[in-house]
């Protein structure tokens, strides 16, 4: 078996060590914007079932659908990332959290509220917005 194993590293000695510096690389980014994005939740973004709206609206068609779509880009991003942290280092589930308040899908409120309402992702949602100085996130009904 351990043959087979090192049979395997070396032959795909190249993928190996993309996989680590991703995995790396992954990791360092999730502690780093992390706790900023986190940071940047309203206090009561979880309080109404209604979807959050913003109080400033960008008015022109082109530059509020140009914001849309990175937005969204940077959502998917952020869930792919998310999906990787579950098997490599990283924080996966909470990012995989702040990937889901980016992008836009149907459900996608009811689907967020259900997350925040389990004790753990409340938890530590807040302990990162108390590091970061902020607010604790107000808890929904």
């Amino acid at each position: 078996m351990l043959e087979r194993l090192t049979e395997i590293y070396q032959s795909q000695g190249e993928l190996f060590a993309w996989v680590a510096a991703s995995s790396v690389l992954l990791f360092v980014l999730s502690i780093l914007s992390l706790p900023w994005l986190v940071a940047r939740i309203p206090e009561d973004y979880f309080l109404s079932s209604e979807s959050y709206s913003h109080t400033h609206q960008i008015r022109h068609p082109v530059i509020r659908i140009l914001i849309l779509g990175v937005k969204n880009l940077i959502g998917i991003i952020l869930l792919l990332a998310g999906l990787i942290m579950l098997v490599l280092p990283g924080q996966g589930l909470l990012t995989i959290l702040m990937g889901l308040v980016l992008v836009n899908f149907p459900g996608k409120r009811q689907f967020e509220r259900w997350l925040i309402k389990q004790h753990a992702v409340f938890k530590a949602l807040n302990w990162l917005r108390r590091r970061a100085g902020h607010e604790p996130l107000i808890e929904p009904e």
